[in-house]
């Protein structure tokens, strides 16, 4: 019989019991022993079907395979970029990574990607103290325009929502675009933009609040809702660069 010890978004200690059962598996943050689910980090509980796992109430970004980042590309290489990404060190985008065949005996990297662009890439491999990207995925972008908010990495959860729920509402009542990474930092575009970071402002802060889509829903209902943006913000590189 299961015998769930703590409730949804309760706040948890390292060593606290979650829950007596076999049925649940241990997600991040936490750990199995014997049949029971313990905390590894002070943070809030979070049950998603029978995983069970702690977001971190403070905590860097430790990026994790099949993540969705966004990085500032900070270096070119012969084989690659360099990306910020804004944990313990930065990603490397090879040239494998990138969706078109590039020669870089024929062509500049520079054509492609851009010290100082900003991108949406898949992390692909980590490999001690190595983080690689990729943008083969099909989420994957080269952003133009826009602007960059940064939020608590361990909030992403949080800002995303259950199934999408929170950063859908966000949306559709201020009609921008939103693209949300997993370091924390968040893409936007649109004409209300400010009412999308006064929202964040407030998820950040008050992310263990019980009712708190609720609250942002009145927090954003004022909000007029505007056409979407154009995906001219969103382009890859033009194929004909491509080409080598």
């Amino acid at each position: 019989m299961s015998e769930l010890l703590k409730n949804e978004r309760e706040i948890v200690v390292p060593g606290e019991e979650i829950v007596k059962s076999m049925e649940f598996v241990p997600g991040r943050n936490c750990f199995r022993e014997g049949e029971t689910i313990m905390a590894k980090k002070v943070g809030l509980v979070s049950v998603d079907h029978r995983v069970i796992s702690v977001v971190p109430l403070n905590s860097p970004y430790i990026p994790r395979e099949g993540d969705m980042v966004i990085g500032e590309v900070v270096s070119i290489q012969n084989n690659g970029w360099v990306v910020l990404i804004d944990a313990p060190h930065d990603a490397f985008l090879p040239l494998a990574g990138v969706r078109e065949y590039i020669d870089p005996r024929k062509v500049p990297l520079s054509k492609f990607y851009s010290v100082g662009d900003i991108i949406y890439a898949k992390v692909s491999a980590t490999q001690g103290r190595s983080i690689y990207l990729s943008m083969q995925d099909i989420k994957a972008k080269k952003f133009r325009g826009g602007r960059i908010v940064k939020i608590n990495p361990a909030k992403v959860p949080r800002l995303i929502g259950k199934k999408g729920s929170m950063i859908s509402l966000i949306k559709e009542r201020t009609g921008c675009r939103i693209h949300v990474g997993q370091n924390g930092k968040v893409w936007l575009e649109g004409q209300d933009a400010e009412s999308c970071i006064k929202a964040f402002g407030v998820i950040e802060k008050e992310s263990a609040s019980e009712g708190l889509t609720e609250k942002i829903g009145k927090l954003l209902g004022g909000a007029v809702k505007k056409e979407p943006i154009t995906d001219e913000a969103l382009k890859e590189p033009e194929k004909e660069e491509a080409k080598v």
